[in-house]
């Protein structure tokens, strides 16, 4: 059995070791907008061994995974002198979803995961989950993390019902995290999707948020809301004004909610989130990208039709089918714009691109026309104005 153990170790570490070392390359996708990659940057392939085999042959003499994980999605991200930082959502087989930090020099590969996952503060006894952080650089000198915190809803008698709200941490280096308050507001009964602004607004921190009246249903919510708060410790907000609204026969016509943390740019606060509509086959997630005023972040100024990234190919099958999501994207002083979204509740891509292109799709792309007649007398300009161009 012992020489069995070993040959399984062996063979479990090589597979690892060469999916980490694996050189990602763009793919043949062409759009103008960003670029796509032949492979996904996180898997649960990217898993360190030991933290799912018994490495002891003695109490695992089969070699067996005893803590096996099934997905790794929906990750914060940041830059820090220089290298590349994820904060994944890891999903044991269990279901339980947990933090853990990646880091690698190119942002596209190479991703290699700490030692050890983010054990966060025992403050909250009735929560179960906690998952997709968004990760702030702040203007008051640390980063804020900011996740969904799930607890049973016991006012129903029903065993699938919870209750969803913002939990706040921050940390100076990724590896020493303090956990604060749950964010609150007074109007909405529950809270996902949260992201904080990098900036103070009128001396308050503020906050994007994502009304919503149950769990899964936004119900009332509008979109994506925006309020202000004085003490981060204490996070508590009163009112919530609707930024990105959602609209009929849209890509957010189900709900929408803020995705990365909005990147400042010369025209306006450039914000890529999500949205979703119904299906025959379900709920459809995709990610598009909308403008703020950078003297009133809550005010868009630009938000171009349709969605800037799908899924596509393999992205369209996992766990959960058809859905694409981002909670991190880090734009370096260079210009260059790392944007990393799951697909399908299952696996963790990057698209690139440059501050310059987003600028130009954001504010030089048409506007949702709504009507498909309206659509249609769009589209037709459009094709016109190439058409005299070409000289045809």
């Amino acid at each position: 059995m012992a020489k069995n153990f070993e040959e399984s170790k062996a063979m479990v570490m090589a597979r690892y070791e060469e999916t980490v070392n694996r050189k990602n390359r763009k793919s043949d996708f062409y759009n103008g907008i960003y670029d796509r990659y032949e492979y996904p940057v996180l898997t649960r392939d990217h898993i360190p061994p030991f933290w799912k085999y018994d490495m002891n042959p003695k109490t695992n003499p089969y070699f067996m995974e005893r803590l096996g994980v099934n997905a790794v999605m929906n990750s914060g991200a940041i830059e820090l002198d220089g290298k590349f930082y994820l904060v994944a959502r890891v999903e044991g087989n269990d279901r339980k979803s947990f933090f853990a930090v990646a880091e690698s020099d190119s942002g596209v590969d190479g991703f290699r995961f700490w030692d050890y996952p983010v054990l966060l503060d025992d403050v909250c006894p009735e929560e179960t989950n906690v998952y997709d952080m968004r990760l702030t650089k702040h203007a008051d000198g640390y980063i804020y993390g900011v996740f969904c915190s799930e607890s049973k809803d016991a006012k129903v008698n029903d065993l699938s019902a919870a209750v969803a709200a913002a939990g706040i941490v921050r940390t100076k280096d990724l590896r020493t995290w303090e956990r604060l308050d749950n964010l609150r507001t007074l109007r909405s009964p529950q809270q996902r999707n949260v992201v904080l602004h990098p900036e103070f607004v009128d001396g308050k921190y503020a906050f994007y948020t994502r009304p919503m009246d149950d769990f899964i249903d936004t119900g009332s919510g509008g979109g994506i809301g925006f309020g202000l708060c004085d003490d981060i410790t204490h996070a508590v907000i009163d009112e919530e004004r609707i930024t990105s609204q959602r609209r009929y026969h849209t890509i957010t016509e189900v709900k929408n909610g803020a995705g990365t943390v909005p990147i400042r740019t010369d025209k306006g606060w450039i914000h890529i989130a999500h949205g979703v509509r119904n299906t025959a086959a379900g709920l459809r997630y995709v990610v598009y990208a909308f403008a703020t005023a950078l003297d009133d972040p809550a005010r868009v100024i630009a938000e171009p039709g349709g969605f800037l990234i799908a899924p596509l190919g393999s992205e369209r099958v996992g766990d959960v089918s058809n859905v694409v999501f981002t909670n991190g994207a880090i734009a370096r002083e260079n210009g260059d714009v790392y944007i990393y979204y799951a697909s399908s509740d299952t696996r963790l891509h990057v698209a690139t691109t440059t501050i310059g292109q987003l600028v130009d799709y954001v504010f030089h792309t048409p506007e949702d026309a709504l009507r498909s007649v309206k659509c249609v007398e769009q589209r037709c300009a459009f094709i016109r104005r190439n058409l005299e161009y070409l000289g045809k």
